[in-house]
């Protein structure tokens, strides 16, 4: 998958299959139509072209609003469509004169001389342009004059998945990750360095790995234990970021070379020891070595308990032995 991180510096095709948006989570929704758009372009002899925008448009169209929060970094997003076979992503920024293109400006200027559509695949709710103005109405009308074709995912074929990120979103809030990995069809993932903790869990026989997220706006599942596969990811610079969303060899393969291990994940402010920030961190099972400012990638597959604030380190010892016996449970009985 080649990746552009602006469409200035796409090169127009001949015969372009294109969908459009956010696509946070890549969940089950998003797979039907990114699944319609490779078909398509394999059977027009077309190439699949999506575009996508950072930041978020929410995050530029109500700036005050600190909220959101993002299932996945445009990292992790851009590794899941390059595994799924998409040919192109465009990763544009969205500005305020973008949001003000009309349905017109919008479909001539952007899709068809900039990109070169010859489709488009768009799901039933699909919105765009100048206050959203645009959908299917409007993609059909100027079809002819602008010479593209528009193949829409119908309502009834995606409704029984009953998917949305917002759903997603609420899941891991709750600490429920099977659910979220169920409507995503895939886990949900935390990235980060590996940073200097205290060495508290190292005095109690469970050492760990503490994490470092660097966007501020990825979702962080609701404080508890987690059981979680860790790949260590190897690199011949160790400040090599896991990805970079502007450099397209980034891009996680089959090829990549990584370690994988199992491990349960701890989210919370530690109120045993009365801890004041949140912390990320895991204990990765049958590992031993310096990891320090290597990249992690976790997958969250199955919650294993709450946070809670235990009498004193000793309660606290014993509990994580529980902990460790229900995660590697879990394991034993799950086919990974």
């Amino acid at each position: 998958m080649q990746i552009y991180h602006h469409i200035t510096d796409f090169k127009c095709l001949k015969n372009a299959v294109v969908t459009i948006g956010t696509f946070d989570g890549v969940h089950l929704g998003h797979q039907q139509i990114i699944k319609e758009l490779i078909q398509q372009a394999k059977q027009n002899g077309g190439e699949s072209v999506i575009l996508t925008f950072f930041p978020h448009p929410r995050m530029i169209l109500n700036p005050e609003n600190h909220a959101l929060r993002m299932i996945n970094t445009m990292a992790e997003k851009a590794n899941i469509l390059h595994q799924l076979g998409v040919d192109h992503l465009i990763i544009t920024p969205f500005t305020r004169d973008f949001s003000n293109l009309s349905a017109e400006a919008y479909i001539k200027e952007v899709l068809i001389e900039q990109i070169g559509m010859k489709q488009m695949v768009i799901g039933y709710d699909h919105r765009f342009g100048k206050d959203r103005c645009g959908g299917l109405t409007e993609l059909k009308q100027f079809s002819t004059i602008y010479d593209y074709s528009v193949t829409e995912i119908a309502e009834e074929d995606v409704r029984d998945i009953a998917v949305s990120s917002t759903r997603i979103r609420t899941a891991l809030s709750l600490g429920d990750v099977d659910t979220a990995n169920q409507l995503m069809g895939h886990p949900f993932t935390l990235s980060g360095k590996v940073i200097k903790g205290d060495q508290i869990g190292r005095t109690l026989g469970y050492p760990t790995a503490n994490l470092f997220i660097e966007e501020s706006y990825k979702i962080i599942p609701s404080d508890g234990i987690y059981a979680v596969t860790v790949e260590i990811l190897e690199s011949k610079n160790k400040n090599q970021e896991l990805y970079n969303p502007y450099q397209p060899s980034g891009l996680e393969t089959a090829e990549s070379k990584s370690n994988v291990y199992r491990g349960m994940a701890y989210i919370g402010h530690r109120p045993t020891i009365n801890g004041m920030s949140q912390n990320i961190e895991v204990n990765i099972f049958d590992f031993s070595g310096d990891i320090y400012h290597q990249n992690l990638k976790m997958k969250f597959l199955h919650f294993i308990r709450h946070d809670v604030k235990f009498e004193g380190l000793e309660k606290l010892t014993e509990q994580l032995g529980k902990d460790k016996v229900a995660t590697l449970k879990y394991f034993e009985n799950t086919a990974l």
